[in-house]
């Protein structure tokens, strides 16, 4: 969830302050947190109980997140699966998770906080470093034995969550998820975004779209090093999910039933 503090001294960046400020306009007022959610995204299921339930760790999560958890996450419950968080926070998110997944699901956090080591054991096993610290990362999946689904809940800074990406999409095993939440941010210029700015990660996401089609163009592509390791990019309202496949060259052919 989004936890960075604005840093106010650029006055250029006003539009950003004024998008931070409009964050309390959107904070739930209501009652009945699995009220809102089913009657406004139609969604009911294992995951709302679980999040409106609550739990001793504190988790806080966009409303409209929850469907779109459960309808990338799902095929994974009650299978072998290793999954990663980066952003530990308050510890909630891994209690979520292990409750959603089950005990046999293999689920580890990263945090560069140090308090976050005292949810180390409780739903997960919990390790302190940068996301943007490849050496950091690769140690991370090894002790986990490799990586199923990440979900990028961390700095939500342009620069780290390309620098995750990099690192680990190559490593996410075929039939994975890569979700990258809170991209908010990629409108802020304290977080490295802006709406026209170059490294705002949704213009990373507009060259991908032309790499995953490069077959049909003469211009390349921008990012071979992630291209080779997705075939569909998928895009909700400050989420990115990206499956993991290895691209097949597409062919066509034309069909016709013979006579007897």
């Amino acid at each position: 969830m989004f936890k960075k503090v604005l840093k106010r001294g650029d006055t250029s960046g006003q539009a950003e302050v004024d998008g931070v400020a409009n964050l309390e306009s959107h904070k739930f007022l209501g009652a009945d947190v699995r009220a809102d959610i089913q009657d406004r995204y139609q969604f009911s299921g294992d995951l709302l109980e679980i999040y409106a339930e609550g739990a001793d760790e504190l988790v806080h999560k966009w409303h409209h997140y929850l469907p779109i958890y459960d309808r990338y996450f799902a095929p994974w419950r009650d299978r072998p699966l290793r999954f990663l968080e980066i952003g530990v926070s308050k510890g909630g998110s891994l209690s979520m998770w292990r409750r959603y997944f089950g005990a046999e699901a293999v689920i580890f956090g990263i945090d560069i906080d140090e308090n976050c080591r005292a949810y180390d054991g409780i739903a997960g096993q919990v390790r302190i470093g940068s996301q943007a610290d490849t050496g950091f990362l690769n140690d991370v999946v090894a002790e986990m034995g490799g990586v199923d689904v990440v979900l990028d809940d961390g700095s939500h800074v342009m620069e780290h969550i390309k620098a995750s990406l990099d690192a680990l999409l190559p490593q996410v095993t075929d039939g994975g998820i890569y979700m990258i939440e809170d991209l908010h941010t990629a409108y802020w210029p304290s977080w490295g975004g802006g709406v026209r700015a170059q490294d705002n990660f949704f213009n990373q996401i507009r060259t991908m779209i032309d790499d995953m089609h490069h077959w049909y163009h003469q211009n390349g592509q921008q990012h071979p090093h992630l291209a080779a390791h997705f075939t569909s990019i998928h895009i909700h309202d400050s989420i990115c999910v990206l499956e993991k496949q290895t691209p097949q060259r597409p062919t066509h052919s034309q069909v016709q039933r013979t006579a007897d």
